[in-house]
């Protein structure tokens, strides 16, 4: 005879929310809730349902009204990241254009590997309005909707096409966030009807779980190999990627570089796993890159990857590794990563490896020599001399330039503030100049890149370390994608830090279009000239005022000592504040130390105009330095 399983009659919608708040995650013995709010714009594919539930069990599950889809996406990222992956945010969106809009924000964390649900409405699984309003027709399939467009982007999708497929459907989503190799954007699609249809839900689905996030270590073969790699090489060098920061790895790095020597560098991810005035940290490394790190990854017989998927801003297009029979060795929980370069693999948790190397390696006393560690201090200092010129400001009441901007900031900030970039010109001033003080200060989205990450990314950081200073560093480009959620900062009282730097266009991207023959075209934001171009007066557009008129308070500086008051007064703030600025324009971009190495722009291989053709014989030379790592 069967014992009867008690039941509780919910939506499918109610089930979801109860479930949800009935996660969480365990590492190193701390325990948190998996998914700590849920972020909703409603339409008619989801008010009915998920609206409803979010209203029956508020007390459960707390709520944040978005202004945009994708922005939403791209808080719950933010806070994500700053919770180290162990928690996130729901996101829910009514069917059409709400859904789609998550696609942008779906692929940054996916790219990522930063974990976070959606929740998007979905057209009548039971056709019985076909089509209904924002239907996308497709004469070839009947199950497929513009929710499909989220396959590639996430790491796990379902449709829940009926109510008791929700059980597997949302256990495989929890597995997925949590699997710190897997992890990413996880979908659910779930139809309208669906959401509002009632069922007997067994129990023990909304009883808490506790989902271990794991720390695997070393295969003791691949350790071995790896430790006999190290003791051979005679300049090796680290490249610390965003992995360290996901497996709190900062410590156990300092303390193998500490025992060996051997310098760090750092990927825009990765920036931060040791402090910048660590005697081992020799900073970015790549395009955007220091010229002490890029001259080391030149000469290096040994590369140590921990946690890093080497980008092509990392390797600089595969031309910056190029020493005569330069080796890789990856240590990575991702064995897809582990193999890249032709690398020798380390599959582990950044921090469990690192553990494991430092103690075998101790056993033999092995360490640099001090003329190695001799050679990359003082190229250090001599950097970090090149920084303080980009940042020291003779006359403090002219128009600062974005390196100055930096540097007001950087005078004023300490350990506790957390900055927030992902594209324009910023990310590779940022990467050369920022002096990080903690872990988890440097917040570069540098994965996807995407224009209008950071003010909602400021928003999720913020909700997640509510103690700290958050600052989102925008220019004029980006502001203008997406500054939407500024009204949720109003509205909730979470008190974000904007440093708007208006400079009349895309400057990182004027730049680039100058250096392979573009001339600049279509990057400055002007008024048309009488031969069609974009080259006229800048255009009168005051950013300024369009903060203020969603509703956060804005302080204008003019010069570099209205800027230092400005900041600090923003800083002391418990509101949210915006500083904004205007530096030059966006044709005039000048002053940072230049690339120290390359990257790959293919640039056309025919033209007629002086400026292609040149930059075509550049760029050909920069090709024929690219190798293959065999």
């Amino acid at each position: 005879m069967t014992a009867q399983t008690s039941t509780t009659r919910l939506t499918v919608a109610q089930a979801l929310v109860r479930f949800l708040a009935a996660q969480y995650t365990e590492r190193d013995g701390v325990r948190q809730r998996l998914i700590g709010a849920t972020w909703g714009i409603f339409g008619h594919g989801n008010v009915a349902g998920l609206g409803q539930a979010l209203v029956e069990y508020g007390d459960d599950m707390p709520f944040h009204q978005g202004r945009n889809e994708q922005s939403m996406v791209h808080a719950a990222v933010g806070y994500a990241r700053q919770s180290n992956r162990l928690s996130t945010h729901a996101v829910t969106t009514s069917i059409g254009p709400g859904a789609t809009n998550l696609v942008t924000g779906a692929a940054l964390a996916t790219v990522n590997h930063l974990p976070v649900l959606l929740l998007p409405g979905d057209i009548f699984a039971t056709r019985v309005a076909d089509p209904v309003l924002q239907q996308l027709e497709v004469p070839y399939a009947g199950d497929v909707s513009v929710n499909d467009t989220l396959r590639p982007v996430s790491r796990y999708f379902d449709r829940v096409t009926r109510p008791e497929a929700l059980i597997p459907a949302a256990l495989q989503a929890m597995r997925v966030l949590t699997d710190p190799v897997e992890t990413g954007a996880v979908t659910l699609a779930l139809p309208q009807d669906v959401q509002a249809e009632a069922y007997d839900w067994p129990d023990e689905f909304f009883a808490e779980r506790t989902w271990a996030v794991r720390r695997p270590g070393a295969d003791p073969a691949e350790l071995a190999e790896a430790v006999r790699a190290i003791r051979a090489a005679r300049r090796p060098l680290i490249v610390a990627g965003g992995g360290v920061h996901h497996s709190r790895a900062e410590e156990a790095l300092a303390e193998f570089a500490e025992a060996t020597g051997i310098p760090v560098a750092s990927t825009q991810a990765g920036k931060g796993s040791l402090r910048y005035d660590h005697p081992q940290d020799v900073g970015g490394v790549g395009h955007t890159g220091t010229a002490t790190a890029d001259e080391l990854a030149r000469t290096a017989d040994l590369v140590i990857g921990v946690g890093t998927r080497y980008t092509d801003f990392t390797t600089a297009s595969n031309t910056l590794f190029a020493a005569d029979g330069v080796r890789f060795l990856n240590l990575n929980i991702a064995p897809y990563d582990g193999h890249k370069l032709a690398g020798q693999p380390l599959v582990a948790d950044a921090r469990s490896g690192l553990g494991e190397l430092t103690a075998a390696l101790q056993t033999h006393g092995h360490r640099v020599t001090d003329a190695y560690v001799t050679e990359y201090s003082e190229d250090k200092e001599r950097w970090e001399q090149r920084v303080d010129a980009c940042y020291e400001a003779e006359e403090p009441d002219v128009r600062p330039t974005q390196q100055q901007v930096l540097g007001a900031l950087d005078a004023l900030a300490d350990e506790s503030d957390v900055i927030i970039n992902a594209a324009g010109s910023l990310p590779g001033d940022l990467h050369k100049l920022w002096r990080a003080r903690s872990r988890d200060q440097y917040h570069l989205e540098y994965g996807y890149s995407c224009m209008g990450y950071e003010i909602p990314a400021a928003i999720g950081v913020k909700l997640a370390a509510p103690e700290r200073n958050v600052w989102a560093l925008v220019g004029d480009g980006t502001y203008l994608m997406m500054p939407t959620e500024i009204v949720t900062a109003v509205q909730e009282g979470i008190a974000i830090k904007i440093l708007l730097v208006q400079n009349h266009g895309y400057a990182s991207i004027g730049g680039l279009s100058e250096s392979v023959g573009g001339e600049r075209f279509g990057t400055a934001y002007r008024y048309t000239a009488d031969d069609g171009t974009f080259t006229g007066a800048p255009l009168p557009v005051d950013l300024a005022a369009n903060v203020a008129s969603l509703g956060m308070r804005v302080l204008r500086a003019k010069t570099v000592r209205e800027l230092r008051e400005a900041l600090a007064e923003a800083r002391r703030a418990d509101t949210p504040t915006c500083v904004y600025v205007e530096t030059e324009t966006a044709d005039t971009v000048s002053g940072p130390p230049p690339a120290q190495a390359w990257w790959d722009v293919p640039v056309a291989e025919t033209a007629t105009r002086a400026s292609a053709v040149k930059a075509r014989e550049l760029y050909e030379r920069h090709v024929s330095t690219r190798r293959r790592h065999l």
